[in-house]
């Protein structure tokens, strides 16, 4: 990196700095991660985390990233900001509540068993994870939820083993975006692990800027891989990459 004082460095959360699980609510941070974005923050212009999910869960998740020097946590695809203990959003759309009252009667008509949905304030997921069949149930989920979706105002995000209904209007590509040109970036990187990473790592090619695209690889999802410069081995090798950048940067 010939000019760390001019870059930015956006990651992922789950899938990338906290391993996927069953439970998305039992998620947690790699151990080592708030200690290593703490030492590159201190190197680079900016470290952000791109997250779907909202702010407050993720600092909730991730004990530490709240003292990492001039950390930014820009939840819901960025239509939540977390930065310096403080948090701005717009008022929550009212599509989400409606189709989260639907969802119980419309996974009852399905006769799927084992789907978790998620509240995540400004969007609701549904997880197949852990139903007996999840690949079958993704696939029987798509048509409905994505009717669903439109009736409310919404759009769906696919992800591993899970699709999200969200307010329309912004994405992981936009939100990078636009962060990088408020931050008069000279360089970026973005690390993720999931489909709503695509859109990130082409605002990184499209930029303008000397980037890297890195994939936290998995088994699960093969697209981003394909389109990645770089593909680690899932949050450990997320973390190892994270600290050879702090060493080749001291250097």
């Amino acid at each position: 990196m010939n000019d760390p004082a001019g870059a930015v460095i956006g990651l992922d959360f789950d899938g990338t700095l906290s391993p996927i699980v069953p439970d998305p609510a039992a998620a947690r941070i790699h151990p080592a991660a708030p200690e290593i974005l703490a030492r590159l923050s201190e190197r680079v212009l900016c470290v952000v985390i791109l997250t779907g999910r909202p702010p407050e869960t993720v600092l909730s998740l991730g004990p530490g990233l709240a003292e990492v020097p001039g950390l930014v946590i820009l939840g819901h695809y960025g239509f939540e900001r977390w930065e310096s203990g403080q948090l701005s959003a717009p008022p929550p759309p009212a599509g989400v509540p409606r189709a989260e009252a639907e969802l119980p009667l419309l996974l009852r008509d399905l006769g799927l068993s084992g789907v978790v949905v998620e509240d995540k304030g400004r969007a609701v997921a549904v997880h197949t994870r852990r139903s007996p069949d999840p690949a079958k149930a993704l696939e029987t989920l798509r048509a409905p939820l994505r009717a669903l979706a439109e009736r409310n105002g919404l759009v769906v995000e696919p992800g591993r083993y899970v699709l999200e209904l969200r307010p329309p209007g912004m994405d992981k590509g936009h939100a990078l975006s636009l962060f990088l040109a408020e931050r008069a970036a000279r360089s970026a990187m973005f690390v993720g692990d999931d489909l709503g990473d695509l859109a990130a790592f082409e605002a990184v090619r499209v930029s303008g800027l000397p980037g890297v695209t890195v994939c936290s690889g998995s088994s699960e999802v093969s697209a981003l891989a394909e389109r990645a410069d770089l593909v680690v081995d899932g949050p450990d090798g997320v973390i190892t990459l994270l600290k050879e950048l702090v060493s080749a940067v001291r250097r």
